[in-house]
This record gives C-alpha cells, sequence and structure tokens, in this order.
C-alpha cells in the first residue's frame, strides 16, 4: 500500500534523488578522485579482491576449499552464501554513511559491487524470490528505510518479496554476545507471513543483507523458511566479518 503520509512521501523523494544521484559522475568516496562514481574501479579492484570464501558461510578459505570445517561439522541453514568483501576499510565507513546517515543513495554502488562477485548472479537468476532481511520495526521507524530491501530492490527488482519474512521484535543489542548468545537472542524474531507461507514450499530462496557477523541473523531468518519447506535458501551480502 502506498504511503501518502508526508514522512513517507519525503523518504521516496529522498531515496529517488539518491537513485539518481548515484549515476551522476562524482569523487570516489574512498580516494577522492574525478570524474568517478561513487566507487571508481581503481578502489573496487584495491579493496574488493576475488577470495575463496567457504561456499555457505562465505568465510575466507585457502584456495580449492568448497567449505570450511565449522560448516562441515555443524551444516548451517544456508545451502549458499555469498560475500563481495570483508567487513573492514572502506566498506564499515561506507555502510555506516548508507545505514546511519540517512544516504540511501549507496544501494546502488553497494549492490553493482554484490553482483560482480562470482556466482551471485547465478544465485540471483534462479532465485523464485529474493527476500530482504527485515528490521524490526522500532529500527525501521527511527531510520526510515531498511537498507537490505534497497539492495535486494537494485539486485533482483520484481522478484523482490518484502512482504514474505517479517520480524516480530526487536533483539538485544547483539555487538559484545557470542555466536551461540546471538543465535538464543534471535530465536523466534523472524516469521512468514502466515497467509502467504504456502507460497514458498518448494521454492528456491534468496536472502539479502548488508553485513554478516557471525551468521546467526541470516540462519534464524532462514529457520521459518526451511520450516515452510523451502528447497534451496541462500544468501547474498555486501560484507563478512572477518
Amino acid at each position: 500500500m502506498l504511503d501518502t503520509r508526508p514522512a513517507g512521501i519525503w523518504r521516496r523523494g529522498l531515496a529517488t534523488l539518491a537513485a539518481l544521484g548515484a549515476r551522476l559522475p562524482s569523487q570516489c568516496a574512498v580516494c577522492h578522485a574525478w570524474p568517478a562514481q561513487r566507487l571508481c574501479a581503481a578502489c573496487c579492484a584495491r579493496f574488493a579482491p576475488r577470495l575463496a570464501r567457504c561456499a555457505t558461510c562465505a568465510c575466507v578459505v585457502h584456495g580449492g576449499v568448497a567449505q570450511c570445517g565449522q560448516c562441515l561439522l555443524h551444516p548451517p541453514p544456508l545451502d549458499a552464501c555469498l560475500a563481495a568483501v570483508d567487513y573492514g576499510y572502506p566498506w564499515s565507513q561506507l555502510l555506516a554513511q548508507f545505514k546511519f546517515q540517512d544516504d540511501p543513495g549507496w544501494a546502488t554502488a553497494l549492490a553493482a559491487l554484490i553482483r560482480q562477485t562470482p556466482g551471485a548472479q547465478e544465485l540471483l537468476e534462479q532465485a523464485d524470490w529474493v527476500l530482504p532481511v527485515p528490521l524490526a520495526p522500532g529500527r525501521l521507524r527511527h531510520r526510515g528505510y531498511n537498507q537490505a530491501l534497497l539492495l535486494a530492490r537494485r539486485l533482483a527488482g520484481a522478484h523482490v518479496r518484502p512482504d514474505l519474512l517479517l520480524r516480530t521484535r526487536e533483539a538485544e543489542a547483539q555487538a559484545q554476545l557470542t555466536r551461540a548468545q546471538r543465535l538464543r537472542n534471535l530465536r523466534g524474531a523472524f516469521v512468514l507471513e502466515p497467509l502467504r507461507a504456502q507460497q514458498l514450499a518448494g521454492r528456491r530462496v534468496l536472502l539479502v543483507d548488508d553485513v554478516m557477523t557471525t551468521g546467526a541473523t541470516l540462519h534464524a531468518a532462514a529457520a521459518p523458511l526451511r520450516e515452510a519447506g523451502v528447497a534451496h535458501v541462500g544468501a547474498l551480502v555486501l560484507a563478512r566479518t572477518p
């Protein structure tokens, strides 16, 4: 349903202007070269090297290794997981601008970086539905937009379904929690929209998020999809914490 409230109109207008601005020549946000896009090709090549990663958790592994030892011992609920970069300079600063400094225009450049990740295009083409990891309602109201949804829309357009996976509550701050504590913290935080859950049985679903730290959020989001009979659950993220 179209949001006709003044705040909703303002946010849509801001997102539209930001998307247009992302296509115009400007300074590279990293090296400040001019003219360039927000991320110039040289900085992408320097700070987003192609690394061998575990196929199901996106951690860096030695070349020729398909899965890390942790995923072999404890198979995750994700059939595939791809990350474009490691979380660090300059990506942590750029993501902070994207998420916390009212700059949704970053979605275009960052989605392009995700799309260039080996295997990402195949996951997008094979997915029946692309689901952004939802924000808790209070956080969404405070921020005004879900960065995962902005990324997903630029990656998959009409295949994006933000109405299928819902977040029911705010979780305790997780920065200082272990992975096991994060999993407990997020248990039951994600549910499927009851009237549409049956649409997912036997489908291929792709989750999209900005950052993967321990995998707890993506695994919690995958849980109701598995329960609904989804045949294949993949994930695309911009950054993976080393």
